[in-house]
């Protein structure tokens, strides 16, 4: 990465830090990881994890990936409810390749997973800037001229599995705004909300829309997921890989309220070459475009387009296919 902007960096884990996360509908979750509900025993097995990973991030490239891979390797054979949903994903989504192609391809997608799983504890325990040199960034020129042009502008991503990774390196050249979803375990979302208030300038829990609309008034860019099912209410069906997926409307809704300018994120790892790569580009499409059902299907070609170039990659634990039109059964 040839950007030369940087963030602080702090990782004291004495000190309370003051949280300016937005969160409405819920309580403030206090941040210091010394807090007496921390040392009851049913947080110790935990605390034992987290030291382990903490060992872990410390490890050469290489050596982390390899960590990740066992992990990844010890999930597809425990997780098996998990491997049901993407197995269900990976036929809905990709009919053409065989049985054998897809197991492969379901192999592949946990050893992904199990990597993600390290590569976000090392931007929650090191810092960032300490891996820019391993990133290459595709188009930040389009990033920084939408940023310039004051609108706010939305940082169009979907879940892939170098998302936390490639978010924070990106945040050093170019600081954005994040959504988050809380952790219903208070030591670790307290952990994930220090890497968050290090690596971000703030973060917006997902249900508070009225944020992110106000922080694209501000002129800030905000990182927004549309790509997973949120439920019937605010959607309408869309095809994703040819199938109807449940697709929230307010992306659409959001961009022409604020008159935000959009910029696709996509970002991945080579485990051949062992570099990651971020890019970033405009939308090909007039969008909105005043049509909701158009909207869905632009935003759901965007993401499948970035998941198609590394389709092992993709977040498919998730049930993107659990709200279904009426009548038609779920398939997991």
């Amino acid at each position: 990465m040839n950007a030369t902007c940087r963030q602080p960096f702090s990782q004291a884990f004495e000190k309370p830090v003051e949280s300016h996360f937005s969160s409405t509908d819920l309580p403030p979750i206090n941040v210091s990881l010394l807090q007496a509900e921390f040392l009851k025993p049913k947080y110790w097995l935990l605390w034992l994890g987290i030291g382990v990973m903490y060992l872990v991030v410390h490890l050469p490239l290489r050596g982390r990936w390899a960590v990740g891979g066992l992990l990844g390797r010890l999930g597809y054979h425990l997780a098996a409810k998990r491997r049901h949903v993407v197995e269900i994903n990976l036929s809905l989504c990709f009919p053409e390749l065989s049985d054998d192609e897809r197991t492969a391809l379901c192999r592949d997608n946990f050893r992904s997973t199990g990597i993600s799983i390290i590569e976000t504890a090392t931007v929650w325990f090191r810092d960032p800037k300490q891996f820019d040199s391993l990133v290459d960034i595709e188009g930040l020129d389009v990033l920084q001229g939408a940023a310039a042009e004051g609108n706010g502008v939305m940082l169009l991503g979907m879940h892939l599995s170098t998302l936390d990774f490639a978010g924070a390196v990106l945040g050093l050249v170019a600081p954005f705004d994040v959504m988050y979803r809380r952790n219903k375990n208070k030591l670790l979302e307290a952990v994930m909300t220090r890497g968050r208030q290090r690596n971000f300038p703030a973060a917006i829990e997902r249900r508070n829309v009225r944020d992110v609309i106000k922080a694209l008034r501000a002129g800030h860019i905000v990182w927004y997921g549309p790509d997973q099912d949120y439920g019937r209410k605010h959607s309408i069906f869309a095809p994703f890989f040819g199938v109807e997926a449940a697709t929230i409307t307010a992306t659409s809704r959001i961009t022409s309220m604020t008159g935000a300018d959009i910029v696709v994120f996509s970002h991945y790892r080579d485990l051949d070459t062992g570099r990651y790569r971020i890019n970033l580009r405009k939308l090909d499409e007039t969008y909105p475009s005043g049509d909701a059902e158009t909207d869905a299907s632009i935003i759901n070609r965007v993401v499948e387009a970035a998941v198609k170039e590394a389709p092992e990659q993709y977040w498919w634990l998730h049930r993107r296919f659990k709200t279904r039109p009426e009548g038609v059964p779920r398939p997991y």
